[in-house]
């Protein structure tokens, strides 16, 4: 094999490998928030989790891509690691679709593709159309460098060679054929790619069956290395997913005595005499019968991944919960993992704001340590939830993606606010039980009316973000309750500078009054500013 054979073969695997990698991000882009969400609300039990794996990953293409997915969601805490299973073993099946298009082979359409997809992705004015346009020119590209690699001038000259026929025969052992097909997946990290190299080899008659089936076992298997490398140091259900997705592959071994078995190999030659057919057929069929076995397995599966990795104790609260700094390269889940994280912040504002002003109202400090507590971690989590937002921003974002991190932005201001009003109120509280200043029953009752106001509009405020919905009646509804806390708040100081002249109440007191009231009005503000965060019109978000 000469040096214009190997520029040869380089380039047309070259442009295999830009063509499937070109492909499946336009695949990503037309369709990957979509399979996102999909997987995020249809996990609910392992079959489902299963065909959604199957279906997700045979349109975005990578099944790496699939469990990286899975890892980020683990952490947001919306899937929990037997749904994972589930998905996860279906995302094996889901990559199997590539194996299958290189079989059929339409290589002869290659350049109208090309031509097409390169017309559309230039000359398209809407942004979907030009990503249809990638997919068609990366689908185009990837069978035009697998007819190119397969010539005469490349590997075709393979046949011939004697050194390569005698490598053949030495590789011909379990141990060397599997250890040559974890190196083939090492080098082109992605199984799918390796899997269309071997059919070409095989399509050739380069690769015999037997030899074919050690590598495509050992393909599969060397999959799961940039898994488990990104697992290091992750969080633990993150580090189970991988260990799952690397149980998957590893059961593959099992399969390797098939190779010699000979009513197997004639049962697949019967109907796949074309050799690209056969590695294909021989690839679909390991990963159903890995499937078939583990599926029944799901908990079992999920008890050996938590005693291999149990979950670790933590020394400080001052860190993420559910978010991943690991896999930020997936913009999706990571984003899913801040808004779990955000989630997180509002719950410990919540717990502030309820804790200070029942304090108030109970007339002690109890919670003081708690509270300060609290407000430490919540000012931590809006210094580094920010910090990971910014990350997240200078990375391509689908459009769906980019407007919730914005609004990311604009919630995790207004909760660590509320939060601020929370130990403020706690600040003046001590203050008045340091001078021991009394507040009159009818004072108390107006404060505990607009608190209880205060925490219903948080409530459903955050509950409409969560959600991402917030219709017009709820809308309406939601800023009636606003108006109704400042009319409160303007009607309890009228009431209070009455008590005043009535001389039913302290002028120290009312000071801290009025304070105590303007903190609680602020509250409502900042509340309902989270509540327009969940519009889906991102004009309409707004600071008040």
């Amino acid at each position: 094999m000469g040096i214009v054979n190997i520029i040869n073969l380089l380039g047309g695997l070259g442009l295999f490998l830009f063509g499937m990698k070109y492909m499946s991000e336009g695949l990503n882009q037309v369709a990957g928030v979509k399979m996102k969400n999909l997987l995020e609300k249809l996990t609910r039990n392992p079959v489902k989790g299963f065909l959604l794996g199957v279906i997700v990953t045979a349109v975005i293409q990578s099944s790496s891509a699939t469990t990286v997915m899975v890892m980020g969601f683990l952490n947001a805490g919306i899937m929990d690691i037997a749904q994972a299973t589930g998905v996860i073993i279906g995302a094996n099946i889901g990559t199997t679709v590539t194996s299958v298009l290189i079989a059929i082979d339409v290589s002869a359409i290659a350049p109208i593709c090309i031509f097409i997809g390169a017309a559309l992705a230039l000359f398209a004015k809407k942004q979907t159309k030009r990503y249809v346009g990638q997919i068609i020119l990366g689908f185009g590209i990837l069978f035009f460098g697998l007819k190119y690699m397969s010539g005469d001038s490349a590997m075709g000259v393979l046949k011939t060679s004697t050194s390569f026929q005698h490598f053949i025969t030495l590789a011909n052992n379990p141990f060397l054929g599997i250890l040559i097909g974890v190196l083939i997946c090492a080098v082109l990290q992605s199984s799918s790619a390796a899997i269309g190299v071997l059919q070409v080899l095989a399509l050739g008659g380069i690769v015999p069956l037997n030899l074919a089936i050690y590598l495509i076992i050992g393909i599969n298997v060397g999959s799961t290395t940039p898994l488990l490398l990104s697992a290091i140091g992750a969080k633990t259900n993150a580090k189970r997913a991988a260990f799952i997705y690397f149980i998957f592959n590893f059961v593959l071994l099992f399969l390797t005595p098939l190779a010699s078995f000979e009513p197997f190999l004639k049962w697949i030659n019967s109907f796949a005499a074309n050799g690209s057919v056969a590695v294909a057929a021989c690839h679909i069929l390991f990963k159903m019968v890995s499937a078939i076995v583990l599926l029944p397995m799901t908990k079992l599966i999920v008890k050996l991944s938590e005693k291999v990795l149990p979950t670790k104790e933590h020394d400080s609260v001052f860190r993420f919960q559910y978010i991943d700094t690991k896999i930020i390269e997936n913009t999706s889940a990571s984003a899913v993992q801040a808004g779990s994280e955000v989630e997180r912040m509002a719950r410990l504002v919540r717990e502030n704001l309820v804790l200070a002003c029942e304090d108030f109202l109970a007339q002690h400090a109890e919670n003081e340590r708690l509270i300060k507590d609290n407000e430490e971690l919540i000012n931590w989590l809006n210094h580094h939830i920010s910090d990971f937002l910014v990350t997240l921003s200078s990375h391509e974002l689908y459009a769906e993606t980019s407007e919730y991190v914005g609004k990311l932005f604009h919630v995790i201001t207004d909760l660590e606010r509320i939060g601020d009003h929370a130990l403020n109120i706690l600040e003046r509280n001590e203050k008045a039980l340091a001078e021991n200043l009394d507040f009159t029953p009818e004072g108390r009752a107006e404060f505990e009316e607009i608190y209880e106001k205060d925490l219903e509009l948080f409530d459903r405020s955050i509950g409409a973000f969560v959600n991402q919905h917030l219709s017009s009646d709820e809308e309406q509804q939601l800023h009636f309750i606003e108006d109704t806390i400042d009319n409160l708040t303007l009607q309890s100081q009228d009431n209070h500078v009455q008590r005043l002249r009535d001389k039913k109440c302290h002028t120290a007191s009312g000071v801290v009054f009025t304070k105590l009231l303007q903190d609680l009005e602020r509250v409502g503000d900042h509340s309902y500013n989270i509540a327009w965060a969940a519009r889906t019109d991102k004009n309409l978000i707004r600071q008040i």
